[in-house]
């Protein structure tokens, strides 16, 4: 079948990174997927055209599509419509107590948050086409199963706010932390919310963030290898106590980091295709 396409149709909750992988076939040449506004081009893996797209926390439960082309070495293309089925995900909402100034700005916070923001949401917003990865995800904290907290509506001293869109890790300060996957780090400082803060974009709009740390090792522009320190947990920024917040994002999809876990190797993501 030409551009043979999964073998289940997906289903994802809110929140999930999802997996579309297509068979390869002679004079197959590439293969690119629209999901939810962005054009992604995937990656060819032994036999199959791979590549991560993103539920976002807060997308519409329901059916949505990737709509996909295929193109051949000859000139042909084809295209094909690939049902995504997005599950409803209940998030609890958490009331927390933080510093003051976290919640009632200042002038010269609020206008020093805005600036991050926007030279986060800039970093974010950019898709690199190379793949920096070949290997599964894994945790960047070591021993680490699951976090806390991801979706969770949030109230900051009686005041409600954004959805926490990452997964707090237990780590006491000090605790290493270490690069989710090889990539490129695209920023390494001080934010106000953040604190000590490290994004490393791994290619094809899949970033990972790593929030709150005592000690930050890396610098921007370094290519950092999976295992690699980055730096040490602490509690800096707007936190409640010590603790790592590790953060995925795949363009403006916030999902949850411990969904990428779940799906298997890199790039060339080998599953069914299928994910809960």
């Amino acid at each position: 079948m030409i551009g043979m396409a999964m073998a289940l149709a997906l289903t994802a909750a809110q929140g999930q990174a999802v997996e579309l992988a297509f068979a390869d076939e002679p004079g197959l040449a590439s293969v690119e997927a629209t999901w939810e506004g962005h054009r992604f081009q995937l990656v060819k893996h032994d036999t199959l055209w791979v590549v991560v797209v993103g539920v976002d926390l807060d997308a519409k439960a329901g059916e949505h599509a990737a709509d996909v082309v295929f193109h051949y070495g000859d000139g042909r293309s084809r295209s094909a419509r690939e049902p995504v089925t997005v599950k409803a995900q209940q998030f609890p909402t958490t009331e927390l107590k933080v510093e003051d100034k976290y919640v009632e700005l200042s002038p010269t916070d609020a206008a020093r948050a805005t600036r991050e923001a926007q030279e986060t949401d800039a970093i974010y917003g950019t898709l690199t086409p190379e793949c920096y990865w070949s290997e599964p995800f894994v945790a960047p904290i070591k021993g680490a199963k699951d976090g806390r907290n991801f979706g969770h509506r949030r109230v900051f001293n009686g005041q409600p706010r954004a959805p926490h869109s990452g997964a707090d890790l237990r780590a006491d300060v000090g605790t290493p932390v270490y690069a989710a996957n090889r990539g490129r780090v695209v920023l390494a400082k001080d934010l106000f919310y953040s604190g000590n803060a490290v994004i490393i974009d791994h290619g094809l709009g899949l970033y990972t963030m790593y929030l709150h740390l005592s000690k930050i090792d890396v610098a921007p522009g370094a290519i950092v290898e999976q295992g690699q320190r980055l730096g040490l947990a602490g509690a800096t920024g707007r936190v409640t106590g010590p603790h790592l917040h590790w953060g995925v994002r795949i363009v403006d999809a916030r999902v949850d980091p411990f969904s990428l876990l779940r799906l298997s190797p890199g790039p060339g993501i080998a599953g069914a295709g299928h994910a809960d």
